[in-house]
């Protein structure tokens, strides 16, 4: 089992992992929604009046395809994986922001700053990790 894990992380790389990890998180974050959606969600008021909250779920499963399958693309082309990956966080971040802003929903402001960044943050941050880092060459010691 551990070997094909390593193999599997070889053949994905670091930031085919990270898309990995991001688009399934996405993805069950958002069947937590369609299969049992809260009655009242509140701070989200903004979306919930343009679209049910299953439609908002599918948002986020949706893009977690898109970021999971990504994850298999070589650097460049994985690009609209992490693209897709910001879309949901920043959506209901923006929907919780804007609750707080009216007043509807003051822990909204806490629930935005931790969308901007737990999740686009983050995967801004994925985003730039070079694939694979060259080692610092070592300094010699000169002889005193």
């Amino acid at each position: 089992m551990c070997r094909a894990v390593r193999r599997l992380s070889k053949q994905l790389g670091r930031r085919g992992v990270a898309l990995m990890l991001l688009g399934t998180g996405k993805i069950l974050f958002g069947l937590g929604y369609v299969l049992h959606p809260e009655p009242d969600p509140r701070g989200l008021g903004l979306l919930t009046r343009t679209a049910d909250l299953r439609v908002w779920a599918w948002l986020w499963i949706l893009c977690g395809a898109i970021t999971a399958s990504c994850a298999w693309l070589r650097i460049g082309r994985d690009r609209w994986g992490f693209i897709a990956a910001q879309l949901p966080p920043l959506i209901w971040g923006g929907a919780y922001l804007w609750g707080a802003v009216i007043g509807d929903y003051p822990r909204g402001l806490a629930l935005a700053g931790w969308f901007a960044t737990s999740h686009v943050g983050m995967i801004l941050w994925a985003a730039s990790v070079p694939e694979y880092e060259v080692p610092h060459p070592r300094r010699r010691k000169d002889p005193a």
